[in-house]
């Protein structure tokens, strides 16, 4: 892995077009417009800086679906065609990875702030190839029509990702006893404040299994900035929804964690099909 970029190099190699297209939040270039196969399914091909043509589903944010052709070159989605997924449209447009820092904070006995070289240098350094999927990957096609971004089969893709386990952070600050939860935010966050920031959580035996990784390489380069530089959580076997990008804040709790993405959002009926009849409430979810 090439040692982290200076903040010039991200502003002058491509940053800066980034910063300027995401500030206004339009794509770089339109290419032409495709035609899925399902009801309003036009989404023009555009190229945001660092991607190829991609299909967007929506500007602000970005929300970019990588066509369907580019499965065919190969198990491995290289970084310019991976498709991009955001929450909320207030989006890093610069960030300088030398004073780039992640807080441990919460029920732990050591609070840490860590430098993105510090993280780098926790034992366990590991690369793992992991498949980055949606949950609203191909809801174009469902029939009747759901609330959620209209996506065909292109929200998905796989990469091998190098970072440490983030159990080697959990060490480091000594989880105390009681701990139930570990929750993750990011840098994107909201235009208005009535909207909740985007956070999520995982179970702390799902966090400390060594699986879940701190990763700032994929495909052996560093995460493209769309796809979450300089560091996002990688979390194998789950829904991209729990992959947080940007990632910078990292909170052991003792009580389950409550934020609107975890006990409003993303809810399914509990029940044997995980399904309820169009035009019924779920019993319960």
């Amino acid at each position: 892995m090439a040692p982290a970029p200076k903040r010039r190099d991200i502003l002058v190699g491509g940053g800066l077009a980034l910063s300027a297209a995401a500030l206004g939040l339009r794509p770089a270039v339109a290419i032409e417009e495709v035609m899925l196969p399902f009801g309003n399914g036009a989404r023009p091909l555009v190229a945001y800086p660092g991607k190829r043509p991609l299909l967007q589903m929506t500007a602000r944010p970005p929300q970019l679906e990588t066509p369907f052709a580019v499965f065919d070159e190969g198990a491995i989605t290289p970084n310019d065609a991976f498709f991009v997924r955001y929450h909320l449209a207030d989006i890093p447009t610069e960030i300088d990875p030398q004073a780039f820092r992640v807080a441990v904070t919460g029920h732990v006995e050591r609070p840490l702030d860590l430098s993105l070289a510090e993280i780098q240098a926790l034992p366990g350094r590991t690369e793992i190839a992991a498949v980055n999927q949606c949950s609203g990957n191909s809801r174009g096609f469902f029939a009747p029509r759901i609330a959620g971004g209209q996506l065909a089969n292109g929200a998905m893709g796989c990469a091998r990702w190098t970072g440490v386990p983030l159990k080697s952070v959990l060490d480091r600050a000594g989880v105390k006893a009681g701990a139930v939860q570990v929750s993750f935010g990011g840098l994107d966050g909201p235009v208005l404040p009535e909207t909740p920031d985007f956070a999520k959580a995982l179970p702390l035996d799902h966090a400390n299994d060594g699986e879940v990784l701190l990763a700032w390489g994929m495909n052996g380069q560093d995460l493209p900035w769309l796809n979450g530089f300089p560091l996002r959580l990688v979390v194998p076997g789950y829904y991209g929804t729990y992959w947080v990008k940007h990632l910078n804040a990292i909170t052991v709790l003792d009580t389950p964690f409550e934020g609107f993405w975890m006990k409003s959002a993303y809810r399914i009926p509990d029940n044997a099909c995980a399904c309820t009849e169009p035009g019924k409430a779920p019993d319960r979810t």
